[in-house]
């Protein structure tokens, strides 16, 4: 009935939640998990998330002698039901054997990238390459659809040819040019990502100016398309530039 009664009753809890202050919110807020995990259970956090949050809900919950684990994955919803998920792993070496049996059985692929956060921070980095390889093949695509070039065809050529990508293989055909812009993945939670890996960036000085550019871009789709939209809607505020 509670967040809780799950932490009391389980070994390892699996968080896949929108964001580190949701997560921190269900771990320590009213009947959170902390107040009944057991010392040395451990939670294991799948979701999309800030590493600085992820790393100070690892610090409050050591308190309690409860363990943690960041893996967030890539592989959508549809790698989810197929059990064909990619985790990107971060945390201590023996928590990261002990969680990987539940790991196994629900995705294809575990990279452990370092401790604890840095799986999270691979993730952003995923998808902010993710998304400016978007951008990048929205406009290609409307440049050639001006000139009277097939979009279908394009996409076709890009994924024999050097322009292909995740984007070109798995989404264009089926959420852009069938005009359905339906994708379950929102547009706001692409935008939260590419956030993080741009403060990141920051706060190593780094000078980041294509994907410095492709975030304003992206603010400017999603105040257009609005909250609940889909990240395929990127290709429709592309075309009505």
């Amino acid at each position: 009935e509670s967040p809780a009664e799950v932490g009391a009753r389980s070994e390892v809890v699996i968080t896949m939640l929108p964001n580190g202050e949701v997560v921190r919110d269900v771990t320590f807020g009213a009947h959170g998990l902390a107040q009944a995990m057991k010392p040395d259970t451990l939670l294991l956090d799948t979701s999309s998330a800030e590493p600085w949050i992820t790393r100070e809900t690892a610090q409050a919950l050591a308190g309690k002698g409860v363990l943690m684990v960041d893996a967030p994955v890539s592989g959508a919803q549809w790698g989810a039901q197929a059990a064909e998920l990619v985790f990107m792993v971060g945390g201590d070496a023996g928590h990261v054997q002990r969680i990987k049996p539940l790991l196994d059985c629900m995705g294809r692929a575990m990279f452990h990238l370092g401790s604890l956060g840095c799986g999270h921070a691979m993730k952003c980095i995923n998808n902010l390459i993710t998304a400016m390889t978007f951008s990048a093949t929205a406009e290609g695509l409307v440049i050639g659809k001006s000139f009277g070039l097939d979009p279908a065809v394009m996409t076709q050529v890009l994924n024999e040819s050097t322009g292909q990508s995740w984007i070109s293989r798995n989404h264009i055909s089926r959420r852009v040019i069938s005009r359905s812009f339906d994708d379950p993945f929102k547009l706001e939670l692409m935008l939260k990502d590419i956030g993080i890996a741009m403060r990141l960036a920051r706060e190593a000085q780094l000078a980041l100016p294509l994907s410095g550019l492709g975030e304003q871009l992206w603010r400017a789709a999603a105040r257009q398309a609005g909250p609940g939209a889909s990240i395929s809607e990127l290709a429709r505020w592309v075309e009505g530039q």
